[in-house]
């Protein structure tokens, strides 16, 4: 006989803090796993983040053991980015694309030794991974739930984390890791974060996730952290300028129609590219498309007023040239902030446009065009997120 808490779903490492703490009992799925959307109330859960510290539980973020004595190679031909170039101890962000140059994920890769990294990403990709190794004398294993993982977040979080004992930790750079003792158990702590904030992410072996939540929460007084569900991160990261995939792109693999899926370029992460490492999958296709031009332009709006464009139109006088993935009004950067995928040449910074935007009060819908402007940069960008030491707090 099941019983009410039978369910299909997975459960994290630290499912038992996260179930006595989500007051609200609002929960979502993620990969397959139980999170909660909203512990108590997002906006109280933002303002953790940006005010003191929240605490997320990071653990169904897919996670891929990559060793063997060409991993590093292996990875070179797999992303767009350098992988030599992050040494040991350190974590660089990425993307992967297929052979047409279209983004499959994006994500961190983490240089645990010479031959040793650990790739986390969004979707599930084992596949691809393991056809990908053809050739390479490298071992790729699935690890994401042999690897419990929390996000804290926050101007307060490298004292807190100071307070369980993690000594030295702020002297850790921006993407950097440390690894430490806690309870008899390796645990690892990187600089990263999804937050665009002054924050860490602690990974361990699921025996130790417990006691690890239980430690945090006791390095301060409860009113200064507060765990933190996915709205609030969703939040934060909008006001960061960060995508998701899923969200702002589909995935190659998922694409059903032609023409859905994004470049790097297309996605504002041309960054990434480097075309003077050896070749990699869709290095041929992004060369012509940097030499003929993209399709479109992803662009950060501020939009007038305070209503969120979710999946507005983007209007040039009367012509539709794109659409929103991603809005919030943002209470720190007090912005009305959007991401578009807007039809090239549009998207130009300092450009303006009009948002034809939706919203519903009391059973009665409401269209308002709204107009926006092209930025050049996210409008949060704390002096924190960077600093070493962190300030103290």
């Amino acid at each position: 006989m099941m019983s009410s808490d039978d369910t299909m779903m997975l459960h994290t490492p630290f499912h038992s803090r996260v179930a006595a703490a989500c007051e609200i009992n609002c929960w979502g799925d993620w990969k397959g796993y139980t999170t909660p959307n909203a512990y108590s109330d997002v906006e109280l859960e933002y303002f953790a983040i940006r005010s003191t510290t929240g605490v997320f539980d990071l653990s169904p973020m897919n996670k891929y053991r990559i060793s063997g004595p060409d991993a590093e190679a292996y990875l070179n031909r797999l992303v767009t980015r350098d992988v030599s170039k992050i040494k040991v101890g350190r974590v660089g962000y990425t993307v992967w694309c297929d052979e047409q140059g279209q983004v499959l994920d994006d994500g961190t890769i983490f240089r645990l030794d010479e031959n040793d990294f650990r790739l986390c990403a969004w979707a599930r990709g084992l596949d691809w991974l393991l056809c990908s190794a053809l050739g390479f004398d490298v071992s790729i294993e699935d690890e994401t739930a042999q690897v419990a993982a929390l996000a804290v977040q926050g101007p307060t979080s490298c004292a807190n984390l100071l307070n369980m004992g993690l000594t030295g930790l702020d002297q850790l750079k921006p993407f950097g890791m440390m690894s430490f003792d806690f309870a008899g158990l390796p645990l690892m702590v990187s600089r990263t974060g999804f937050t665009g904030d002054l924050g860490y992410e602690l990974w361990i072996e699921p025996a130790g996730a417990e006691p690890l939540w239980d430690a945090l929460f006791k390095s301060t007084d409860y009113n200064l952290i507060k765990p933190i569900g996915t709205d609030a991160l969703d939040l934060a990261r909008i006001e960061a300028g960060f995508i998701q995939a899923g969200v702002d792109f589909v995935p190659a693999l998922n694409a059903v129609r032609a023409g859905r899926s994004r470049s790097p370029f297309e996605l504002g992460l041309g960054w990434l590219v480097d075309f003077n490492k050896p070749v990699f999958n869709g290095r041929r296709a992004l060369l012509e498309e940097q030499q003929a031009g993209s399709r479109y332009r992803f662009a950060v709006l501020d939009v007038e007023g305070n209503k969120p464009a979710h999946n507005s139109f983007i209007f040039h006088g009367k012509r539709v040239i794109g659409t929103v993935t991603s809005a919030a009004w943002c209470p720190t950067a007090k912005t009305n902030i959007a991401f578009a995928q807007l039809e090239a040449p549009f998207g130009q910074v300092g450009e303006r446009y009009t948002a034809e935007i939706y919203f519903q009060r009391e059973l009665h819908w409401t269209r308002e065009l709204a107009p926006c402007r092209v930025l050049d940069k996210v409008p949060f960008n704390p002096e924190r997120r960077r600093l070493t030491p962190p300030a103290p707090f």
